[in-house]
């Protein structure tokens, strides 16, 4: 019986970190090695991390990668590897090396590149052409690359097709929420109709504003799921896969060899096949444990996505404590409760600023929470700088009545307020605005825009309050107080201020922004949706005349489909009206 025990090192790398990635990989070959793994695969571009961007126009960061690779090649005898890489010839490839028994068996070349949303292959790599299969005492694989198994007719078909009895794809794909679902149906879909295991590596850990889920997989010649790795979370999934299931499979399968006729019929070729080494793989190996992981549901899902992005930004890019404006409203409350499951509560500090139209109950629920994340808080009044302001500016303010302009000084000097307090201490600030806010332009540039981090730029309001309410859910005691969700949203620069004043109500607004900003419909698609036309045209006119506004936003964590950025590039100027 050939009996292949199969490991996914869904790894954490960092973009340049040759030494600790290799760290991480070297660890994980020993430990696979002592576990009688055969066969071991990582992540996409593993040794270098990703994505690189415009680190790959340095040739020392090429040679450097191709360094890495070679202390990896040396340090695996006994045990097959295959890692992602930049490949260096005329030009450079997104390439996966096939690591045999401490040699360099084999390269492939990553044949389709993305070039949509956060994804811009072709600004740097050369596609390859070629395919092959691999071959161990008669047990074939192929290899391939992310982007290329989402096709039907790609190169997992073709080296299916060519004898391949398993399908291995090294992947960096981004999570937002449902992507998980998708991908496993995919390749599911893909396992049956070729009728060949399926072993899919995903990256983990977060990359600034990306954030990489691991969820690797492995699946049988029907489409049955074997092993699931973990989300958000480093894992060495191990599974012992029975290749001879694959090759009777295909024997009792008319449709395979209707399929390979067909094929045959219209011009396909054998692609080459590499013998690799006649050695068989010891199969006299114990058993493995049971393995059992849940997919987490969507609200735990994206919490975790928020705490990932948000440690590995922080701890990546070398920070130690961040610092937060808590108003005592809902998204700073939920900013500050990420912080603390990624920081911990001795590395995140609050700080309320109150102002003379600030609430009793806004300055009580901002100390509350604090106290109920045990987290260092400082109040820090601003009517003093706000007096300042205005009489500094009495004369050149006469005649004119109080607008904008005297709620907005309140916003930006809060914001250097926390931006003096981060030169002092060394303190990342986190911003607070949520992907409803940033997306109408419902923000103070300069003021509660200010900041290094946005950790819910890309979360919608609605949203916000189910992850508060999913947050206190897995506690003991409530830890975001239940007035902070109760009342109405407010900016309170101005007596009796609400959001309403100035927006659509959220449930409406997200559903139009949803429709505007991710699906691209036009406002006379929107409206014959049902919604009120009033609300989807103030929507979508503070949507356009908002966008130099972003341009100036701190980076933050994608969660959803489209996020701003590099999801959704629109030209400042720009007189389209959609």
């Amino acid at each position: 019986m050939h009996r292949l025990r199969v490991g996914i090192a869904q790894i954490n790398t960092t973009v340049g970190d040759f030494a600790g990635n290799a760290d991480k990989i070297l660890k994980v070959i020993e430990e696979s090695r002592s576990s009688g793994v055969d066969l071991l695969t990582f992540p996409e571009l593993a040794i270098c991390g990703y994505p690189p961007e415009d680190l790959l126009f340095k040739p020392k960061f090429i040679t450097e990668n191709l360094r890495t690779l070679e202390k990896i090649i040396k340090a695996s005898p006994g045990i097959t590897v295959i890692t992602g890489f930049v490949d260096s010839g005329d030009d450079i490839f997104n390439a996966a090396a096939i690591i045999h028994d401490g040699e360099l068996a084999g390269v492939y070349h990553k044949i389709y590149l993305p070039n949509y949303g956060v994804f811009d292959e072709d600004r740097y790599f050369r596609a390859g052409t070629e395919c092959s299969v691999w071959e161990i005492d008669d047990i074939k694989f192929g290899v391939n690359i992310c982007e290329d198994i989402w096709y039907e007719a790609g190169p997992a078909t073709t080296q299916a097709y060519s004898g391949a009895e398993i399908i291995i794809n090294i992947s960096a794909s981004p999570y937002h929420f449902g992507r998980g679902g998708v991908r496993e149906r995919m390749i599911s879909t893909r396992a049956a109709d070729n009728v060949a295991v399926f072993i899919y590596n995903n990256l983990v850990g977060g990359q600034d504003e990306l954030v990489f889920d691991g969820n690797g997989l492995i699946v049988d010649e029907t489409g049955r799921l074997v092993a699931k790795g973990k989300q958000f979370e480093e894992d060495l999934i191990i599974a012992d896969i029975d290749v001879e299931s694959v090759f009777r499979t295909r024997l009792h399968d008319p449709r395979w060899r209707k399929e390979l006729l067909l094929h045959e019929e219209h011009g396909w070729r054998q692609i080459e096949k590499i013998i690799i080494s006649r050695n068989p793989y010891d199969t006299d190996k114990p058993p493995l444990p049971l393995r059992n992981v849940e997919r987490l549901e969507q609200n735990a899902e994206v919490y975790s996505a928020l705490v990932l992005g948000t440690h590995d930004y922080i701890r990546k890019n070398g920070f130690e404590k961040v610092l937060i404006g808590l108003s005592g409203g809902v998204d700073s409350s939920l900013v500050a409760a990420i912080a603390v499951d990624a920081l911990g509560n001795d590395n995140v500090i609050g700080v309320a600023m109150p102002s003379r139209y600030s609430s009793p109950g806004s300055e009580s629920d901002a100390e509350l929470l604090a106290r109920n994340l045990e987290i260092k808080f400082l109040t820090i009044p601003i009517e003093k700088a706000f007096r300042a302001y205005l009489e500094m500016l009495k004369e050149s303010f006469a005649g004119q009545e109080p607008n904008v302009a005297e709620e907005n000084l309140q916003a930006r000097i809060r914001g250097n307020i926390l931006m003096a307090l981060s030169n002092k201490f060394g303190w990342l600030v986190l911003t607070t605005g949520n992907k409803s806010e940033t997306a109408t332009g419902y923000s103070t540039l300069y003021g509660d825009m200010a900041g290094g981090f946005g950790i819910i730029k890309d979360v919608p309001k609605t949203l916000v309050y189910k992850l508060c309410e999913y947050r206190n859910s897995i506690s003991d005691t409530e830890i975001i107080p239940e007035s902070v969700m109760t009342k109405p949203p407010s900016a309170e620069l101005r007596p009796d201020q609400k959001d309403i004043d100035s927006l659509p109500p959220y449930e409406i607004l997200d559903s139009i922004l949803t429709a505007y900003v991710e699906e691209d419909k036009s406002v006379e698609q929107i409206i014959s949706l049902g919604i009120d036309e009033k609300y989807v045209r103030q929507a979508a006119r503070l949507v356009d005349g908002s966008e130099y506004k972003r341009r100036q936003a701190p980076p933050g964590i994608k969660i959803t489909p489209r996020a701003f950025g590099k999801d959704r590039r629109l030209p400042i100027t720009n007189r389209f009206k959609g």
